[in-house]
């Protein structure tokens, strides 16, 4: 699909699945998109990959006609924000935001003058998005994601944040935010469950869209059926490891 119709198609809230990219293989990365994922999200944040491995694993997406690219960039700042937009980028997804305000810069780095701070220089993203302000402003998507505390506690105004087109759940620091132990620490259960269903309530309150990330493809499906409007699936890198391992198993009986 275009980066338009991804774009309207998020902000109306429709059922998104994607894919998380952290390995710098663009090879992979093609495969993937072939796969069917609406979106594929290469991961600048925590993920192995540079500027080189990200204009390499955007342009590989784009081989394939049903996927866009997303990038998770490294912080809350114009330059890693225009870069990723300016690489061809459909959209980024902006950490660590903890308040409307923190929300409201990042939605301006990614929208051109004179409503944002996005300078102009669209690299590769004039071939599919643009080169017209206007359109740009238009066709990409602005996420910001939802991991701490101070971001769960302002987050109905971060959602009410003009321009922004949705909030993204980090669960392994939501988790932490919520006061566990470690990202998968089951006795705050409880307490990450009612910070999730916050969060889409409030996304679903200002109309824009929510979304998660999930470890696989039925946590997914579950979230999405509780409200939240796209979902993305795991990474590459630990399906590799889980698929190796369960082919030595396989083999050796161990």
């Amino acid at each position: 699909m275009s980066a338009q119709e991804f774009a309207a198609r998020l902000r109306g809230r429709e059922r998104i699945v994607g894919y998380w990219s952290v390995i710098d293989s663009p090879v992979s990365t093609e495969w993937l998109a072939h796969v069917g994922w609406d979106y594929i999200a290469l991961d600048l944040q925590h993920g192995l990959i540079g500027y080189s491995g990200m204009v390499a694993g955007l342009t590989a997406i784009d081989a394939s006609a049903s996927t866009v690219g997303m990038i998770r960039v490294e912080s809350n700042d114009p330059t890693p924000i225009g870069r990723a937009l300016d690489a061809g980028a459909a959209g980024v997804i902006v950490p660590l935001v903890n308040t409307a305000e923190e929300a409201a810069r990042a939605v301006a780095a990614a929208t051109y003058p004179p409503a944002g701070v996005r300078s102009y220089g669209p690299m590769r993203s004039q071939l599919r998005i643009g080169p017209t302000p206007s359109d740009a402003n238009r066709d990409t998507v602005v996420v910001v994601m939802i991991e701490t505390p101070q971001g769960l506690a302002n987050v109905e105004e971060i959602c009410a944040v003009p321009g922004l087109d949705g909030v993204y759940v980090g669960p392994s620091d939501l988790r932490l935010a919520v006061g566990g132990a470690h990202p998968n620490d089951p006795s705050v259960d409880d307490e990450f469950e009612a910070a999730l269903v916050r969060v889409r309530e409030a996304a679903a309150a200002a109309g824009i869209a929510a979304g998660i990330h999930t470890p696989d493809g039925s946590v997914a499906a579950r979230r999405l059926a509780e409200g939240y409007t796209f979902a993305t699936v795991a990474s590459d890198l630990t399906h590799l490891k889980a698929a190796s391992a369960a082919h030595l198993k396989a083999a050796t009986g161990d």
